[in-house]
């Protein structure tokens, strides 16, 4: 059975490329097309739309105000060129948030994600997709005093830098190292580790909750540095 999309966008190259992106891919459908809000709520209502790719900045009333007018909307994967409406994509609980000009790897991803919420099969689609979980066997090897120590990467909560210092603080105990933070990212997968702020790193799948300002692991709350808060907000998102 196909996915039947609905694309709101008030603009008529951005509504090609997503029709492009959605023709590539066997099990969607594109029901309808819409220039504005007034005519997607014509369109919702006559036909069952599975997933919406919706606009924010659109004429008479923004994708935002239309969402929350909405009492059983579709999932919905929001299309913008402004990166400021993020938080509010995560208070309405849409699948994804991607920024114009949207590639199609980008894209895979947000269909993954719509997959997932719905929990269906995944596409298998082999373009680098990000797996925030870390194998219970992966380790690094990190010295302490005169011993190496064996850090298992599935325990990590989050890195600390201090001058020379980082300490890394698991769920059991915390082991202080003479190295950079920069020798540590470059230690730990991207994928499942993300630096937040000049002095922390934290692993992805320990992030209990955020803001546009902080993450909470257990047990602590750490600042998002202001030079980190986009790319951290936009790596979030596609966790979620």
């Amino acid at each position: 059975m196909k996915t039947k999309c609905l694309i709101i966008d008030d603009e008529p190259l951005a509504r090609d490329l997503i029709r492009s992106h959605i023709e590539k891919l066997e099990n969607f459908e594109i029901c309808a097309e819409c220039g504005d809000a007034m005519k997607a709520l014509q369109e919702l209502h006559k036909h069952k739309i599975d997933l919406m790719f919706m606009d924010i900045q659109m004429p008479q009333i923004t994708g935002v105000e239309f969402l929350k007018t909405l009492k059983n909307p579709p999932k919905v994967i929001i299309t913008t060129a402004y990166r400021e409406y993020a938080l509010d994509g995560f208070e309405l609980d849409v699948v994804d948030y991607l920024l114009k000009p949207i590639t199609f790897e980008r894209f895979l991803k947000a269909i993954n994600k719509y997959y997932q919420t719905t929990q269906d099969e995944v596409i298998n689609v082999k373009l680098g997709i990000a797996n925030t979980s870390v194998p219970e066997e992966a380790f690094i090897y990190v010295k302490e005093n005169k011993k190496v120590v064996k850090v298992h990467l599935s325990e990590i909560l989050y890195v600390e830098g201090l001058s020379e210092y980082v300490q890394i603080y698991t769920n059991q105990k915390k082991i202080i190292t003479k190295t950079s933070m920069t020798n540590m990212s470059e230690k730990l997968p991207d994928t499942s580790f993300v630096r937040i702020h000049k002095s922390y790193i934290v692993s992805l799948s320990k992030v209990e909750a955020f803001t546009a300002s902080s993450i909470e692991v257990p047990g602590k709350e750490l600042p998002i540095g202001r030079s980190y808060k986009n790319s951290v907000l936009d790596i979030l998102q596609m966790q979620r």
